[in-house]
């Protein structure tokens, strides 16, 4: 059962301070990044904070860095525009696919704060093309290439924060992930849309998750809508044999996930790339839509996993994607001389869910995984691509289930 929050309370903000009143143009062409950061220090230091407001208009910026007390709210039809310039992102140690290293900064980050807020109705534009078009050509150069070898910036970072809300924000465009949680404790994403192109256009936006939820507990992600170009909620933690010792990776436990649409994207929530603990996960009263995997859980062979409590409820299906997708994982799999350790899957509830689908999918593990039976109750599904790989050790808990007016066999 998920532990719902009972409730966030903010520092009221004492008085607006607008950006144009601190010398930032919202022509889309003059790089605004020192005269927003000085009107977000400028509210930092009135007594109380303040909200800082992005008014009508499109402000380029590169790196910004919140502060506490600080509301920082794009009005209607303001842009917040990342630059396309990557020395505009400076280079730190930072939190990165769940290790740490130096890599460039999100245009907006948050760091070691209590009460972050960020708020619409406007919109994050990351820019992305030129990002984009220079890691698909260096992939063509290079097969092996990683996420890493490009230098890209995300949308938003928000490290070792509580209590952080947003709000009816648009998140656009972003050069990489889009909405980045680090060991944060109290989060709420609500009325959020994450759009990126994907193979429908000209250039696609490689790693464009809509939300990475690295290290967290207790999120609440409501009424929010996805079309992006890789997984719309990622969990994440560490990787490697000895990721179940590493402390910067604590478990991703109480993760609440309801009233979303989910239109385009590799997975509706998934586990993985890197996660070692992932525990009580509810997703409920969401519509799917497109060529989406609902269950997708990566499980590496070279890193212990425990993929636990995970229900999936009251959720339409309307689209081609896969029910299932739970398969190895070996996208540049390191064991470190180490011998494999082993994975568990337990705990996965489907309720409630109906609709017309691709495919049933797929459910295959490593050598020595265990994957606990899987409750089907009140799940029926047409599929238009009907035929389902299971591996010999993968049961189902049947309760009430059919696949194409068919008993679905345990």
């Amino acid at each position: 059962m998920v532990t719902l929050l009972a409730g966030l309370a903010w520092p009221v903000a004492a008085r607006d301070f607008v950006v144009t009143t601190f010398g930032a143009v919202g022509d889309g062409a003059t790089l605004n990044t020192s005269a927003i950061q000085t009107t977000i220090d400028a509210a930092a230091a009135h007594d109380g904070g303040g909200r800082v407001v992005i008014p009508a208009g499109t402000f380029r910026s590169g790196s910004l860095f919140l502060r506490p007390d600080v509301e920082l709210h794009l009005a209607a039809d303001a842009v917040l525009l990342g630059s396309d310039n990557i020395a505009d992102y400076p280079k730190r140690n930072t939190r990165i696919e769940g290790h740490f290293e130096p890599w460039r900064l999100a245009l907006i980050n948050a760091t070691r704060m209590d009460g972050v807020k960020l708020t619409g109705p406007g919109r994050l534009d990351g820019n992305g093309r030129v990002f984009w078009e220079t890691f698909w050509q260096r992939r063509r150069e290079n097969s092996r290439l990683t996420n890493l070898d490009v230098e890209r910036p995300r949308l938003v970072f928000i490290d070792r924060c509580t209590n952080v809300e947003v709000r009816e924000l648009t998140f656009q465009d972003s050069g990489f992930w889009n909405l980045h949680l680090y060991n944060c404790r109290d989060v709420l994403v609500e009325k959020v849309s994450f759009s990126a192109p994907g193979r429908e256009a000209a250039v696609s936006a490689p790693s464009s998750d809509g939300i990475d939820v690295d290290s967290c507990q207790d999120v609440i992600i409501r009424g929010c809508t996805f079309a992006v170009n890789d997984d719309c909620i990622a969990l994440k933690g560490s990787k490697g044999p000895l990721a179940d010792h590493d402390a910067d990776s604590p478990p991703v436990e109480n993760i609440l996930v309801e009233d979303c649409t989910f239109l385009k994207g590799h997975g509706v929530l998934t586990c993985g790339s890197e996660a070692t603990v992932v525990r009580n996960v509810t997703v409920r009263n969401c519509t799917v839509r497109g060529n989406i995997n609902l269950v997708r859980l990566k499980l590496r062979p070279d890193t212990p996993q425990h993929y636990a409590d995970l229900t999936y409820e009251n959720i339409i299906l309307a689209g081609e994607g896969r029910l299932f997708d739970i398969n190895p994982w070996r996208q540049f799999f390191d064991l470190q001389g180490q011998p494999p350790p082993r994975r568990r899957v337990s705990g996965i509830v489907l309720r409630n869910i109906s609709g017309n689908y691709g495919t049933p999918g797929r459910i295959v593990g490593n050598d020595g995984d265990a994957i606990a039976p899987i409750v089907l109750d009140n799940v029926h599904l047409t599929f238009t691509r009907p035929a389902f790989e299971r591996a010999a050790n993968v049961r189902f808990d049947v309760r009430d289930a059919t696949f194409n007016d068919q008993p679905v066999t345990p």
